[in-house]
């Protein structure tokens, strides 16, 4: 019965192969060597998780500049007294049993879950919120849904305010829209009868009081700004109290600058003195226009396709008048649509948001 493995040849004299054979099985074995398949995981440079994280940390300093966590999953836990800044897009950032820090999160493409932190203030943006047995946390919030505290006491919520110039595109990075801001639509997971674990910062309230800019060499050379005015952000009222019973609609349709005119208009309202409400970027579809727009809807319609709209309400006496002057003014070559008169704004509002709430299943 013959053997199904051929034998290997034997070598010449002193274990050797003859010089033809000898350079031939040498020329075989280097491009055997060139051939060697590379996989992807060979090629990615290898994660110390030690770069991605803070722990045990105390009265220290400490950021990651743009750039050098690169949408990677970050941990912070076990920090007491300490200033935190992560200048760069995460996946999922959790921060466990850390007192009185001060923390800024650039975009989280995920959640962030806070846990068993008490007296820290921070500033945040981020797909989803959550904490759990907190106390006395306050948030500078950018959350694309509804942010979540469970068993967590003292929770004080602001407008995510914050600038610096690679921060834009790091939210686009991230996946997250600098219009889909739900920071004061709170839900709390395990409300005590008779009490409120919590509640809003004061309209006045400035980042930099809470998280100042960072101290150390190294973090200083990100150009951080504060200013209200230049917050990657459009910095809303969300569930505060509104000023007037006059809101307004405006919608603008996908196009190479929806985003900057959508933050000329309201750069445009707020010198005029009106305040911006709240904001939205979501898809729509031609029965969505029908339900938002209705008489305007077939005007409308043809735009939907371009991609999403992006959605401002202004409130102020007089704001719709205003805003549709300076539409007429300063976009006169861009369709966007409007609310027509006090009377229907009201109801534009109210149709447009219960809209996209149900969009984004809020």
């Amino acid at each position: 019965m013959g053997c199904l493995f051929s034998r290997r040849r034997k070598p010449a004299q002193g274990g050797q192969l003859p010089p033809a054979q000898q350079a031939g099985a040498e020329q075989d074995a280097a491009t055997s060597e060139q051939k060697a398949p590379q996989y992807s995981w060979d090629l990615r440079a290898k994660i110390d998780p030690k770069d991605y994280t803070f722990s045990g940390l105390k009265n220290e300093t400490v950021g990651r500049l743009p750039g050098k966590v690169a949408g990677q999953q970050f941990v912070i836990q076990d920090c007491e007294n300490c200033q935190i800044y992560i200048f760069d897009h995460s996946a999922t950032i959790t921060i466990d049993d850390c007192v009185n820090c001060q923390i800024f999160l650039g975009p989280i493409k995920g959640s962030v879950f806070f846990r068993d932190c008490k007296d820290c203030k921070c500033v945040v943006a981020c797909q989803q919120f959550r904490t759990r047995d907190c106390r006395k946390l306050e948030v500078f919030l950018c959350c694309a849904t509804q942010p979540i505290i469970e068993s967590s006491t003292g929770m004080k919520f602001g407008c995510f305010q914050y600038y610096y110039p690679e921060l834009a595109l790091q939210f686009k990075d991230a996946g997250l829209s600098i219009f889909n801001n739900t920071w004061s639509n709170i839900h709390d997971f395990t409300p005590v009868s008779g009490e409120n674990n919590w509640g809003l910062l004061p309209e006045t309230a400035a980042v930099q009081d809470y998280v100042p800019l960072p101290s150390s060499e190294e973090l200083k050379a990100v150009r951080v700004s504060t200013d209200a005015t230049k917050s990657i952000i459009p910095i809303t009222r969300g569930r505060r109290q509104k000023n007037s019973d006059e809101s307004c609609l405006t919608v603008f349709f996908a196009g190479d600058y929806t985003t900057a005119n959508a933050r000329k208009l309201i750069d445009e309202m707020a010198s005029k003195g009106f305040q911006l409400v709240q904001t939205k970027e979501v898809l729509m579809k031609a029965e969505d226009a029908h339900r938002v727009f209705q008489q305007s809807a077939l005007e409308f319609i043809p735009l939907l396709e371009k991609g999403p709209v992006v959605a401002l309400e202004f409130n102020g006496d007089g704001a719709v008048e205003q805003c549709r002057s300076t539409v007429n003014e300063v976009f006169s070559g861009t369709k966007v649509f409007v609310s027509e008169s006090k009377a229907s704004a009201s109801q534009d509002v109210d149709n447009f948001y219960n809209f996209a709430d149900m969009q984004m299943g809020m």
